[in-house]
């Protein structure tokens, strides 16, 4: 059976004899082509991830319940400041919120004129909430806010928590 050098990884190949040829290392006593593992039981050299695996660079799930509110304000934005997030966290803001919460997140979007109650960013209740806090309700909601953290990804909530802040400031 012919297997070419880039071969599938997922595939075993379990007669030493393949590859003898092309052998670069005589002494191990199989073919270049072998890769047999005995320690696993499907066939294949390369398995599955393990279920909740986080990939290198990755984020952690988020898992915090949606009425913990305690303990979400504890958590820290992985995201840097800097000019180039907020150009891109000012686009997301306008894709996802500026429809209910406005332009300066005075919550006179032109949902939040209709769906009354839509939260201003520098009420007293809202001004000093920490980044943790604000990560929460885009992911999960709060009040009459429905969650996003199904529509946007763990990445750009974060750019949004920090353009959030800014509006906070004003």
């Amino acid at each position: 059976m012919y297997h070419s050098v880039p071969y599938e990884p997922l595939s075993q190949v379990k007669d030493e004899e393949i590859g003898k040829w092309l052998d670069s290392n005589p002494e191990d006593g199989h073919g270049e082509f072998y890769n047999s593992n005995p320690y696993n039981p499907y066939g294949m050299t390369m398995l599955e991830p393990v279920p909740n695996t986080v990939k290198r660079g990755g984020y952690l799930p988020y898992r915090i319940h949606k009425d913990s509110f305690e303990i979400a304000a504890l958590v820290k934005s992985p995201i840097e400041n800097g000019d180039e997030v907020l150009k891109e966290a000012k686009i997301l803001y306008d894709r996802f919120c500026v429809h209910c919460h406005g332009e300066k997140g005075m919550g006179d979007g032109s949902v939040g004129v209709v769906y009354k109650g839509v939260t201003a960013y520098n009420s007293r209740a809202v001004k000093d909430k920490p980044e943790g806090h604000i990560f929460h309700v885009i992911t999960h909601g709060k009040g009459r806010m429905w969650g996003h953290g199904s529509q946007i990804s763990i990445e750009d909530r974060w750019k949004i928590v920090k353009y959030v802040q800014t509006l906070q400031k004003q």
